[in-house]
Parts: C-alpha cells; sequence; structure tokens
C-alpha cells in the first residue's frame, strides 16, 4: 500500500513539472499574455483589455508596417521600476524616411492613412525642429495611435528590433471583444521587408 501511495505522488509530482515545462514553453517562446493598463493605443486598444502576444512568427517572419508590437522601452522610459514593455503600432521599417509634419505622418514621401488614429487626431512631432527620422537597418518607429497620450519614437526615436517582445495577435478578454489583430495596411509605395529566417502580465 505504502509503494502504491508513493507512486501515485510521483506521478502525480511528474505530471505537473511537465504542466509547468509545457506553459513555461509556450510563455518563453510561443505566446504570452499582456494586460492592456494605458491609454496610448486607444480605441484599438483599451485599457483593461488583455491580448496574446505572438512570440513565435517575428523569428521567421520580420514586422511589418501596421503592425501593433510590444517592446522594452529605452533605457530612462519605463514608468515604474520594474521596466514595463510599451505596446505601440509600426510605422515604419527599416530603409525607411519617417516625416511628421502639418498634422500628418509620411513615410517615404507619401502620407499614410491612419484610420485606426484615436479622434482622428492629428499628428504632431514632439520637437518641431526634430520631425524626420532616417531609419537604419534593424530599427522601426512606432507611434501609439492615441497620439496626444503617448510615449513613442516622436520622443525616444526609433527602436531597435532585439527590444522587440513580439507583435499583438489577438484579443481574448472581454470575451466579447474577442478577435484577431489584424495589421494595418502598408503605405503605398513602401516595401516590408521580405521575410528572414532568422523574447508577466504587463501594461504598454
Amino acid at each position: 500500500m505504502k509503494h502504491r501511495t508513493l507512486g501515485c505522488l510521483f506521478e502525480v509530482l511528474e505530471t505537473l513539472l511537465l504542466t509547468l515545462i509545457v506553459f513555461l514553453v509556450i510563455q518563453l517562446f510561443v505566446a504570452q499574455p499582456y494586460q492592456i493598463q494605458q491609454q496610448s493605443m486607444e480605441n484599438t486598444l483599451m485599457p483593461n483589455q488583455y491580448i496574446l502576444v505572438d512570440k513565435l512568427t517575428p523569428r521567421f517572419d520580420e514586422y511589418h508596417h501596421g503592425d501593433v508590437v510590444i517592446f522594452d522601452p529605452p533605457a530612462g522610459w519605463s514608468h515604474d521600476a520594474s521596466g514595463t514593455p510599451f505596446i505601440k503600432r509600426v510605422i515604419g521599417i527599416g530603409g525607411d524616411t519617417v516625416d511628421i509634419h502639418d498634422g500628418h505622418v509620411f513615410v517615404n514621401g507619401t502620407q499614410l492613412a491612419e484610420p485606426y488614429v484615436y479622434m482622428d487626431q492629428q499628428t504632431q512631432p514632439a520637437d518641431p525642429n526634430n520631425h524626420t527620422w532616417k531609419l537604419a537597418t534593424g530599427q522601426l518607429f512606432v507611434m501609439g495611435d492615441h497620439r496626444s497620450d503617448s510615449q513613442d519614437s516622436r520622443v525616444f526615436g526609433p527602436i531597435q528590433k532585439t527590444s522587440v517582445i513580439g507583435r499583438a495577435w489577438v484579443r481574448y478578454w472581454p470575451f466579447d471583444q474577442f478577435g484577431l489583430l489584424a495589421p494595418a495596411a502598408a503605405p503605398a509605395g513602401a516595401t516590408d521587408a521580405p521575410a528572414a529566417t532568422a523574447s508577466p502580465t504587463t501594461k504598454p
């Protein structure tokens, strides 16, 4: 009887350990939950919604114009001591020139149509004397959809792709708003990089 009890206990422990390993592998390499807690992506993503972050496909598919990405902010830009990641939309990729003037965003000279921008807000640079960015290979220019309530590349400049954790994939809560988060269309004349073969619940 004692040996049978120990055998059952070992089976339970083995199952729990295997479950934990599977969970960690999924969270580290496949998908990770993320809680929206700020207003920088309104109305696309609202505070207290939950999404899954796709960490798998970026390993073999580059980030594209219009993707919503979660990334570690540049040094000194975290909202708290824990280094909470940010969530923003990709506006420019390596090789692009991004220019902001007259309330609009231009990528490689083409004005973007941005139906996702909150309340049709105009987009203004943080510094009127610094409104044009030429992106190097491996850089992304990102902005929040709520332009007047977003700390983004207008302030801290382009980010490195290596700082990106993954792309927003599925909104799963509230359940009545469940759905895939499709990227916005690329600007006319812009070319996404070709696919290449080749990182806790947080707030933006």
